[in-house]
Parts: structure tokens; C-alpha cells; sequence
């Protein structure tokens, strides 16, 4: 995906979803409930568990297995649907500490084709709500170079402040110099603003910088202006902000 936001710090590692979730697989409902629990198992962002009472349960088969986790004895399942099956992708909570998850079902995220939080498809996780994202207009310039060459120049990015990630500035297209890219055939998907519609890498003076830039032509309602606008990961390119110098993040 094109950003991931890093862990943002919840009270409790158990909380109620006020948000209805739905799941599909092959055009059934799975589940459908206003009854989910996010599970904070790793840290950077929750998982669902839903109570077995809403799902499906003639999708479910049990396989025979249980496992220990720090949430307590959970027994493996499959999911059979139409003519394909899927094994070992649901843990059904049979016994835990705390009673809240006692009978919850936490399905691993690649079984089912498609989550819904209210009537929004979510992609790649569950959302932490923990996490904020604002796409702000601006009016501060912002210039993008790569081995001294300027690739694009604004005077009205917007910017886009994303818990745990460096500012990302979003650039009109008429403001990038698109004889420094190459069109890819990557696609990601982001839980807070949608699945990328492009991505570019860069080719100067016969160096190929894979993957530096990328937009979203229909992003999230909560992100709506960086709509058609491209931006440029941070830690490939040099970024100049009101002409200061950005320090490039690590770890890209």
C-alpha cells in the first residue's frame, strides 16, 4: 500500500467497534454486526472479532484444532463457500480471560473478498481509530527534486498529515514535469484514503527510481482533495518546502 501508518498508542487493547462491519465472500454475507470488538493483537492497528452469533455459520467448519494466543484458547476453522474452500482462516474465541471475546470469531483478513465499515469498503485492515488523516489545501510552495532535477513545483499542494507518517505533499499534475516518469503497473490500497489509481517511477538520465509517486483519482470521502493530485514518497526524492530542505525519512 502506498502508506502505513506506524502504531498510534489505544487505552485498552479490547474496545467496542461503534461502526457496523460487514463481510463478504462470493457474494454472501458472512457477517453482519454492530457487535464487533477491536483487538489491538500487534500493536499498529486493530483486528476485528466479531460475535459468532452474527456470522454465517454454515460457512464455518470447525478443523479440529485449537491454539493458545494472549487472547486465550481459540479453535481453527475453514471457510467453505460454493465449490472453494479455504483452510485454517477463522479462530473462533472459546475460552479467554476476558469474557468479552468468549465466542468471537477473528477471521484472517485475505479469507473473504471484501469488508465494510457502514457502507465504505475498507482495504488492507481495519482502521485505527486512533489514526488521523487531514488533507489540508495550502498555499506554501513545495518542489520535488531528484538527482538535481525539479520533477514538480507548486504553489497549492495539499497536504496530507497521516498519524505515524511524514507529511505527504500532494501536487497538481499540471505542476509535475511527466517527462521525468514512467507510467508502472503497481496498484496499493490504503485503509484511510482507497486504492491508488496510478503509480509512477522516475527516469533521469538513464536511473530508474522504481515506484516514486502514485494518486488517487477517487479516493475517501475524507480525503477528497487529494483527488487527481500526485504525490511523491518522501524517501525517495528531495523535498524543498518554502525552500528549506525535508529530511528524508528511513526506512523506505
Amino acid at each position: 500500500m502506498a502508506d502505513h501508518p506506524s502504531f498510534a498508542t489505544p487505552p485498552d487493547s479490547v474496545q467496542p467497534v461503534p461502526r457496523r462491519i460487514r463481510g463478504q465472500l462470493d457474494g454472501l454475507v458472512v457477517f453482519d454486526t454492530t457487535r464487533a470488538l477491536y483487538v489491538w493483537e500487534h500493536g499498529r492497528y486493530p483486528q476485528y472479532y466479531v460475535p459468532i452469533d452474527d456470522v454465517l455459520q454454515d460457512l464455518l467448519v470447525p478443523e479440529g484444532h485449537t491454539q493458545k494466543s494472549a487472547w486465550g484458547t481459540l479453535e481453527t476453522h475453514g471457510l467453505k463457500s460454493g465449490g472453494e474452500y479455504r483452510n485454517r482462516v477463522a479462530k473462533v474465541v472459546i475460552e479467554s480471560a476476558d469474557e468479552r471475546l468468549v465466542n468471537t470469531v477473528r477471521f484472517n483478513w485475505d479469507a473473504l473478498d471484501a469488508w465494510f465499515e457502514e457502507d465504505e469498503q475498507v482495504h488492507v485492515h481495519p482502521r485505527n481509530p486512533y489514526v488521523r488523516v487531514d488533507a489540508l489545501r495550502s498555499t506554501r510552495s513545495v518542489r520535488i527534486e531528484l538527482n538535481g532535477e525539479v520533477i514538480a513545483e507548486t504553489f497549492s499542494p495539499v497536504l496530507v498529515f497521516e498519524t505515524g507518517l511524514p507529511t505527504r505533499y500532494y501536487i497538481n499534475r499540471t505542476d509535475v514535469e511527466f517527462d521525468y516518469l514512467v507510467p508502472s503497473d503497481t496498484e496499493t490500497a490504503c485503509p484511510y484514503k482507497g486504492v491508488t489509481s496510478q503509480y509512477w517511477s522516475a527516469d533521469i538520465d538513464g536511473t530508474t527510481v522504481d515506484d516514486i509517486a502514485w494518486v488517487y483519482d477517487y479516493p475517501y470521502t475524507a480525503v477528497a482533495p487529494i483527488a487527481g493530485l500526485v504525490a511523491f514518497y518522501n524517501e525517495k526524492v528531495d523535498i524543498y518546502v518554502d525552500g528549506h530542505p525535508v529530511e528524508r525519512p528511513t526506512g523506505r
